[in-house]
């Protein structure tokens, strides 16, 4: 067989809880690659733990990657030559694996139990934790008869090569683990059921993958992966080893990694906040790579030119909310006004509008479109626009603060001054406040224009005011001003 040509990478996740940003960064790299050296990436499910996988993790997956606009070349959903392409519908391909290596005396039968290893340990003077010992490696046939007439039953194992295993990780240079050092490994229990040591391995021969970048936690399994790839290259399975990459842990408080149960890691937290999939995948990226010294924010296209994994630092990567909150806004302020405003929608949905006035909405999200970190951020800003006035009601906690007994006054000022306005815009609005309250009650301007906000808004932050008056017009915005001086009446 001969070595593939094309360069092909795999994502391959087990279908379990929801997707996280680990995973998702994972993703992101092998795609970057694939897409640098235009190569292919696969896309398979690793499902055969019936007890924790899911229909419903699976479709997460999927709508994760849609989402982030990372495709792939083959696969699930997509098909291709290497196909079925779930592990759960590969049991023959695996028993033929298995079959092959067994008859070329590359995997053995074990019988021996946990007790009886630990035991071995002990007499011997060692550990007794040290785990299998490859007692079982030279068993004759009348030995192994001997055990199954005991009613034992077997797991197989393959043995493990003599000689040190030396590999060139792209991330981490020269790594050897030394002969001996990883035991003779379970690829399968006794009735043939398939192990995750041996599926993925051949699944990787099979469908000629050339490089794998994964986390540095797998990195002491690497061994025994490279060890059975050359077994299944020698029965005519795949071509050997292949190119590794193990990339940087993602870490969080503490520098723990992340895991699946941290409420940082949901992927789905972050698109529920607003982030866009251009403001994410660049923060992810982040996680172990730059474009440059003096460079954060970049598209996706320019990461795909600019790829290059041996350049993804080995080591940990924290996820740094504020900074991830940071790279989105800068996306935020890249898109163009009509795209923003339509992408706060779903946002605003979020906030009780279902069908916001998209005239209304197209003058309004440019005022905060650079006030925003994430697309929530713009929603509850431009929320007050579209509520009725008998539904509108200040947030307690602004109201509290800024609509107490001393805002009547102020409130009133600003009425007496806007009702017979001739003009309403935002330079009018403007100048009649200033007169109204900073010259007329020779306020300053934040205890002048607080109130007024907060009463219009109902919030403390807001888009500008004068701009979001014109938007609300005269009629309601008197309104509110109204309800505001009865609130704060109410409090004296």
């Amino acid at each position: 067989m001969s070595t593939p040509a094309q360069v092909r990478v795999r994502f391959s996740p087990s279908p379990t809880g929801t997707p996280h940003v680990g995973l998702i960064r994972t993703a992101l790299f092998n795609w970057a690659h694939a897409r640098h050296h235009g190569g292919a990436l696969v896309f398979r499910i690793e499902d055969t733990d019936a007890s924790r996988d899911s229909d419903e993790s699976y479709r997460a997956l999927l709508d994760a990657l849609e989402w982030l606009g990372l495709d792939w070349d083959e696969g699930v959903e997509k098909g291709g030559p290497h196909g079925p392409y779930r592990q759960s519908e590969r049991g023959e391909v695996y028993a033929d694996a298995l079959r092959r290596l067994i008859d070329a005396g590359e995997v053995y039968e074990s019988y021996s139990s946990a007790e009886e290893i630990e035991a071995r340990h002990r007499a011997a003077g060692r550990d007794p934790k040290l785990g299998y010992d490859n007692a079982d490696r030279d068993l004759t046939e009348d030995q192994r008869a001997a055990f199954r007439a005991e009613g034992r039953a077997p797991v197989y194992r393959l043995r493990m090569p003599d000689h040190d295993i030396t590999f060139t990780d792209l991330v981490r240079g020269e790594i050897t683990f030394r002969a001996g050092q990883v035991p003779d490994f379970v690829l399968a229990r006794g009735d043939g059921t398939p192990l995750y040591p041996l599926t993925n391995p051949v699944d990787d021969a099979l469908m000629e993958i050339t490089h794998v970048l994964r986390g540095e936690d797998l990195l002491a399994s690497t061994p025994r992966q490279i060890a059975l790839l050359e077994a299944l290259a020698r029965v005519g399975i795949g071509h050997g080893p292949f190119t590794y990459a193990h990339l940087p842990l993602v870490t969080g408080e503490g520098n723990r990694k992340l895991s699946k149960r941290d409420p940082q890691s949901n992927l789905f937290h972050y698109r529920d906040r607003g982030f866009v999939p251009e403001g994410l995948l660049n923060y992810l990226a982040l996680l172990g790579w730059s474009i440059a010294e003096d460079r954060d924010v970049f598209s996706l296209d320019e990461m795909v030119a600019a790829f290059d994994v041996s350049r993804v630092s080995s080591n940990a990567a924290r996820f740094d909310l504020k900074k991830a909150e940071a790279i989105n806004a800068a996306h935020l302020r890249l898109l163009a006004p009509e795209d923003f405003a339509e992408r706060v929608v779903p946002h605003l949905a979020a906030e009780g509008i279902a069908d916001p006035d998209r005239s209304v909405l197209a003058a309004a999200a440019p005022l905060v479109q650079e006030r925003s970190q994430v697309l929530s951020d713009a929603a509850r800003m431009l929320a007050f626009l579209f509520r009725d006035e008998d539904t509108f009601t200040p947030d307690d906690d602004a109201a509290a603060k800024n609509l107490g007994a001393d805002a009547a006054p102020v409130l009133e000022a600003a009425v007496a001054g806007l009702t017979d306005l001739p003009e309403w815009s935002a330079a009018a609005i403007e100048e009649s406040l200033k007169t109204s309250l900073v010259d007329g009650l020779e306020l300053k301007p934040r205890k002048a224009f607080a109130p007024v906000r907060v009463a219009i808004s109902g919030r403390t932050v807001s888009p500008p005011l004068y701009e979001s008056m014109e938007l609300l017009g005269r009629e309601r915005s008197l309104a509110r001003l109204g309800a505001g001086v009865r609130r704060s009446q109410s409090m004296g």
